[in-house]
């Protein structure tokens, strides 16, 4: 970050209505429409994952949540996935770090042994950077409508991940 001062810290620890009215003010009320919230249905975020950023001034400007998700492939096999999103920053807020830190955050907090592949519905432009692509997905349905060209994966090992199939929430 430039010279703003700012502490990460865990979502768990921000009061769930103020996520709620910083991710309004990024996406806009009607965000809970969007299919991303239908592949994420009936799952809670992952508490380890998930990230906030305050202000010297204590103010939530930031956060990022990861939910767990899976890939169904065309022999009903489910493939784990972690979905990161939603991103938020606060808009007055934009271009000043805060998204690297929360995404540097959530990156640190992953076992490296155990690293599912991580993906996202975005910008290809700005999510490139973390190493999010979309060749992988290109053959990948949403339950809902969806830009293909923002449907993006990032994995150490695209080989692994099915060329077809349905992404959804993980149910156990």
């Amino acid at each position: 970050m430039t010279d703003v001062t700012a502490t990460l810290i865990p979502l768990a620890e921000v009061d769930p209505a103020m996520v709620e009215e910083l991710l309004d003010r990024a996406f806009g009320e009607d965000r809970q429409s969007r299919t991303a919230y239908k592949v994420r249905e009936g799952t809670d975020w992952l508490p380890a994952l998930s990230f906030a950023v305050v202000d010297d001034n204590r103010y939530l400007v930031g956060t990022i949540q990861v939910w767990p998700v899976a890939l169904t492939d065309d022999q009903g096999r489910r493939h784990p996935m972690l979905m990161v999103g939603p991103v938020a920053v606060v808009p007055e807020r934009h271009n000043q770090g805060f998204g690297q830190a929360l995404f540097a955050a959530m990156f640190d907090a992953m076992n490296p042994s155990a690293a599912l592949p991580q993906v996202l519905i975005g910008d290809p432009e700005y999510y490139g950077r973390f190493g999010f692509h979309g060749a992988p997905t290109q053959g990948w349905d949403l339950p809902g409508p969806f830009e293909r060209h923002r449907l993006l994966v990032r994995t150490d090992n695209p080989g692994v991940l099915p060329d077809h199939g349905t992404l959804g929430p993980w149910l156990g």
